[in-house]
């Protein structure tokens, strides 16, 4: 199926002469001057090859058929993170290459979108947001306002991130997956 260069996002699969491509990155570009492109960074799913493409935005890139399907995140060990068909409760295991940054978010009973190719796992699309303890952060400083300064703060899976002078370790907080910023406090 033919799709516009500009309308593929990150997650999309798309054919390139007969093999597959997992987008990275899509990154709209308007310069002053001339046509607008699509930039797109993709990564090969039979070797895990990284290529970049730069399109017009008005051509057309064959987009392969992809089964997204919600999928419950059981657990990973040394052959990569499982994942349960919630309908049929077929098992699937996404290797390290598909998952990537997505990783450190993945919680036990978690409910994503895998997308599959002839039922190979190729790519993962998370809820947008997750609930996560601080485990380590400066104390607040007393007389501080609730300014714009954000003060570095270590959450529950490792990743570190920046929150409120207000928020203390133990703190639940809602975090976006996309790129791992505070939201808001989790509301319990």
């Amino acid at each position: 199926m033919k799709v516009a260069a500009s309308s593929l996002r990150k997650g999309s699969v798309v054919d390139m002469d007969g093999k597959l491509y997992v987008v990275l990155s899509a990154e709209n570009i308007h310069p002053g001057k001339g046509t607008p492109v699509t930039q797109l960074n993709m990564r090969r799913i039979s070797d895990g090859v990284k290529v970049s493409e730069r399109y017009r935005t008005t051509e057309q890139v064959e987009r392969a058929f992809v089964d997204d399907r919600n999928h419950t995140f059981l657990y990973s060990d040394g052959d990569g993170y499982h994942f349960m068909n919630p309908e049929s409760y077929d098992q699937l295991v996404a290797t390290e290459d598909v998952i990537g940054d997505a990783a450190p978010y993945l919680q036990e009973g978690m409910t994503v979108i895998l997308s599959t190719h002839n039922d190979v796992p190729i790519a993962i699309d998370l809820p947008r947001t997750v609930v996560l303890e601080i485990v380590d952060t400066e104390p607040s400083v007393k007389g501080q306002t609730a300014s714009s300064s954000y003060k570095p703060a270590v959450l529950s899976n490792g990743v570190k991130t920046t929150v409120p002078p207000y928020i203390t370790a133990g703190t639940k907080v809602v975090i976006l997956t996309e790129d791992g910023s505070y939201v808001e406090r989790a509301k319990e």
